[in-house]
């Protein structure tokens, strides 16, 4: 059989085909091979998932429940009442109609310190209080008396008749950091056992709120919240210890705006140590008139320093003279702790009593040096630390010691107590005045504050002071030890 010219070629065509598909698939995998060599080999990309927005939250680094069940149990609600002296037309007046008996109502909080009763609050709240009633965590109710007030760090210390209280540990207010979380606890507003939470925003600051002379401002600053009967509470760490004393807040409405104030627990602690000891808190003083170092003290004192407390003047006679220090000086340490602010001086040297020494490391133009300075007192009689030679009662509220022979003559009698002090308490509820004499308690003899006080544990309720303010004027006082 013959075929076709057609026929023929078309076995020919699709060989050719064949074979140039074949070769053009070989040099296309030989070009891949040769350019797979050629190229570093690069990870496989990874299947994940795609991206989420991110979603902000506040973790707090610990539990402040802890911290809180401390606390609370150790704050006490205070309820004052003031006396005040009301025109004879009061009742003319709705508001002053108001008052009970001629007297002011007042509220604040306080921090139990010991087992036996020893509470510690701000000076302003139990300031010239004739009746100081506290109120503790599980309700029950005391009469507490004054054992004494510091009005330069706005502390105060007063004592109800209980035992086996819970109390609240201190904690060092130094190591306390910016940026750390503490717990306000107190009464504000009369809402009891309330805690706040906030960071410490500030150390050291200076409010000019204080107006003694020897005043003492380095306060904590915090953001947590603090209204009116939060003062005299306490502001705790993270670990339930004591860092200060809330005192104050920054605020144009007399509520929370968003900064309060405490008194740091270091000095807090020395106060109350004083006044447990002596009646009245010992004051040191360096004798020195300073300010904050600023860029202008600093181009004409010549140191090298940007931070410190410039010495304005020295006051002759003073710790300060005698350790050498003069005017132009610029303090950077105290006992090694360094001083950033004028405010840091008061706060160190307000840690010490009179006759104790500190170290203290200044610059002289561009020389660093060091000298020791022996604190002095404010006054002649603060110059060592010593017993005042009075007894502290708190039953009644007062300081008071034995008559010497020269006043039981003048008085015409054999014993006798002479009030020194009164505080708020009962004796200052019924109208005695200091230099009154207590010859008799409960129509008992007295010669010694331990008589009395050996007589007043004995009574419950009600008892008859008797005694004189001058010879043959003898006076009678009811009080009560509710």
């Amino acid at each position: 059989m013959f075929c076709t010219f057609e026929e023929k070629i078309r076995p020919f065509h699709m060989r050719s085909v064949g074979v140039a598909l074949l070769s053009s698939l070989v040099a296309s995998g030989v070009t891949w091979w040769i350019a797979r060599r050629a190229l570093p080999s690069c990870p496989p990309v990874p299947n994940n998932p795609p991206v989420q927005p991110v979603r902000w939250e506040i973790h707090p680094p610990v539990d402040f429940t802890t911290a809180a069940e401390r606390a609370m149990p150790t704050v006490v609600h205070i309820r004052t009442q003031t006396q005040v002296e009301l025109s004879p037309f009061h009742h003319l007046f709705p508001n002053e109609e108001e008052l009970p008996q001629g007297s002011i109502p007042g509220t604040g909080s306080g921090v139990i310190l010991s087992p036996d009763g020893y509470i510690v609050t701000c000076n302003h709240v139990i300031e010239k209080a004739s009746r100081i009633e506290v109120t503790l965590y599980d309700n029950r109710t005391f009469r507490a008396s004054v054992v004494g007030a510091d009005p330069s760090t706005d502390i105060a210390l007063i004592k109800i008749d209980a035992e086996g209280l819970p109390y609240l540990e201190f904690g060092d207010s130094d190591e306390l950091r910016v940026g750390e979380w503490v717990l306000a606890v107190g009464n504000p507003f009369n809402l009891t056992s309330t805690v706040t939470a906030g960071i410490v925003s500030a150390k050291g600051r200076t409010l000019g709120l204080l107006k003694e002379k020897f005043r003492v401002e380095a306060f904590i600053q915090t953001d947590a919240a603090v209204n009116p009967g939060n003062s005299g509470g306490a502001l705790v760490n993270i670990n339930g210890k004591l860092v200060g004393i809330n005192t104050a807040i920054a605020s144009l409405t007399g509520t929370f705006t968003g900064y309060s104030f405490a008194v740091p627990s270091n000095i807090v602690k020395k106060v109350v140590e004083d006044l447990r000891r002596y009646g009245r808190v010992q004051r040191a003083v360096l004798g020195i008139l300073f300010e904050p170092l600023n860029t202008t003290l600093q181009k004409e004192s010549g140191v090298p320093v940007s931070q410190g407390a410039y010495v304005r003047e020295v006051y002759s006679g003073s710790a300060a003279e005698e350790a050498g220090l003069r005017s132009g000086d610029v303090i950077v340490e105290i006992d090694g702790r360094p001083v950033r602010q004028s405010a840091d001086v008061a706060e160190l040297i307000a840690l010490h009593r009179p006759g104790e020494s500190v170290r203290i490391t200044y610059y002289r133009g561009s020389e660093r040096r060091e000298t020791v300075a022996r604190l002095r007192g404010r006054s002649s009689d603060e110059e060592t630390v010593r017993e005042s030679g009075l007894t502290y009662i708190p039953s009644l509220g007062a300081r008071l010691r034995s008559i010497t022979e020269e006043e039981k003559k003048s008085l015409g009698i054999k014993h006798g107590l002479r009030l020194v002090e009164i505080l708020p308490g009962p004796l200052k509820e019924v109208g005695v005045r200091p230099g009154f004499v207590i010859t008799a308690i409960d129509r008992q003899p007295v010669s010694t504050p331990e008589e009395a006080l050996r007589i007043l544990q004995s009574i419950r309720g009600g008892v008859l002071i008797e005694g004189l303010y001058r010879k043959g004027e003898k006076a009678y006082y009811a009080i009560s030890l509710e």
